[in-house]
């Protein structure tokens, strides 16, 4: 008699770190069938880890557990291990579960590309990423209290935004973009009781609709950089930087170049990897590479000195993009002193120091750009520390880690919803 592969069949574990010989053997079955079958399926490497990590609380008795599905990598550290500064979501991930540990709850941490977990205890609390939310929350306890964290746009809108740029960019010149930057479809505001955000009022609209209770977190920056108030700003004021990761056409860079190509006399730094991805690299491979007043730096590692070296020569920034959280990377530019040009929907209030486009055309970018770079050496200064102030005052981990407390300990007051849609 054949056995069911599934979850009611013993030798066949779901549950990360236990025996998966028998799984394993059938993969390697198939794998064999393809092949002689004339085709070759390759699967890319795993590059998370499958593993729960179960942290226990000084408080005893616990207060329950806490499922965390978030990033797992700074819990797999070895002693003395730095944590990693690429991104701040490795020390967010940390803050969240010290902050549910500190409160008297054991915490399970789960990679949010965990897709084979599956909860074999009586949850209190479930804090996920978009990606797993739809699957796990079913599979949890009624009484569970659900947490959302959100640390993009809602997908419908970031995914509209996504598209109408690539198509605005075939129109402009005659060429598809294909390197689109999708949020994968969710339901997790829907099905869950609260919304941790990780942005600020744009964000806040774009799940509004759920009606659910909704908690914005600041983006933490990382680092700081010495004051800009002894800058150069008369021969600053001629150069502008643009600075980003992947997803281009998402974050403006094509608008800009072309902004700056009908401005000679002001430079554009172009600061992110642009060698990963060619096709954007290839269609503008005039802007990018030959012309006079753009010069292609590629990524910069923001501890560097080739990053402090950009900041003191340039003025501010430029970030049209249609659809963030909250730019991390233009905070980490405001920490800098570099005075920001953002769209709103770059998920950042420039108050008195910056300049929040109209609207992400080119003629408003360009209109921008050469607004700041018109101002008196005297404003310039002041928008530049007021920038870098901004930042420092709301902006670090120490600003996310009270903002996070104090949306936990609301929500323990709170409690469970009465109703919850979805």
């Amino acid at each position: 008699m054949r056995k069911r592969v599934g979850r009611d069949n013993p030798d066949i574990s779901l549950w990360p770190g236990d025996d998966m010989v028998t799984l394993t053997n059938l993969k390697k079955r198939g794998r064999t069938f393809l092949a002689r079958a004339g085709l070759d399926i390759r699967r890319r490497p795993c590059t998370w880890s499958p593993r729960c990590v179960s942290l226990r609380s000084t408080v005893r008795p616990a207060r329950g557990s806490v499922l965390l599905a978030y990033v797992l990598e700074p819990f797999l550290l070895s002693p003395g291990e730095p944590v990693s500064t690429a991104h701040t979501h490795h020390s967010e991930s940390l803050l969240i579960a010290r902050t549910w540990l500190d409160l008297g709850f054991d915490v399970d941490v789960i990679d949010y590309r965990n897709d084979a977990f599956v909860p074999r205890r009586d949850y209190r609390f479930f804090v996920c990423a978009r990606t797993q939310f739809d699957r796990l929350a079913p599979l949890l306890p009624d009484g569970c209290v659900r947490i959302a964290h959100l640390d993009t746009a809602h997908f419908l809108f970031n995914n509209h935004a996504a598209f109408g740029r690539a198509l605005d960019l075939q129109r402009r010149r005659g060429v598809t973009c294909t390197s689109i930057r999708i949020v994968e479809t969710n339901r997790a505001i829907e099905l869950a009781d609260y919304g941790a955000l990780l942005g600020g009022e744009f964000l806040r609209g774009t799940y509004a609709y759920a009606g659910k209770p909704l908690y914005c977190l600041p983006v933490p920056t990382l680092r700081t950089y010495p004051s800009p108030e002894r800058k150069d700003y008369d021969a600053a004021r001629r150069r502008f930087v643009w600075f980003g990761s992947t997803g281009f056409v998402h974050k403006g860079l094509d608008r800009v170049l072309e902004a700056f190509r009908d401005m000679p006399e002001l430079e554009l730094r172009v600061c992110g990897p642009i060698d990963r991805e060619p096709e954007f690299a290839r269609i503008y491979d005039a802007e990018l590479g030959r012309t006079p007043n753009v010069r292609t730096v590629g990524w910069l590692d923001v501890d560097g000195p080739d990053f402090l070296r950009v900041v003191e020569d340039c003025v501010a920034l430029v970030f049209p993009s249609c659809a963030e959280s909250q730019s991390a990377s233009s905070l980490t530019c405001m920490q800098a002193g570099l005075i920001p040009i953002l769209t709103r929907e770059a998920g950042i209030d420039t108050r008195d120091f910056g300049v929040t486009l109209e609207d992400a055309s080119i003629p408003a970018i360009r209109a921008a750009v050469r607004h700041v770079a018109g101002l008196p050496a005297e404003e310039l200064r002041r928008r530049a520390c007021a920038a870098r102030d901004h930042a420092r005052a709301h902006h670090t981990l120490e600003h996310y880690r009270r903002a996070y407390r104090a949306m936990v300990e609301d929500i323990l007051q709170r409690g469970k919803p009465a109703r919850s849609a979805g």
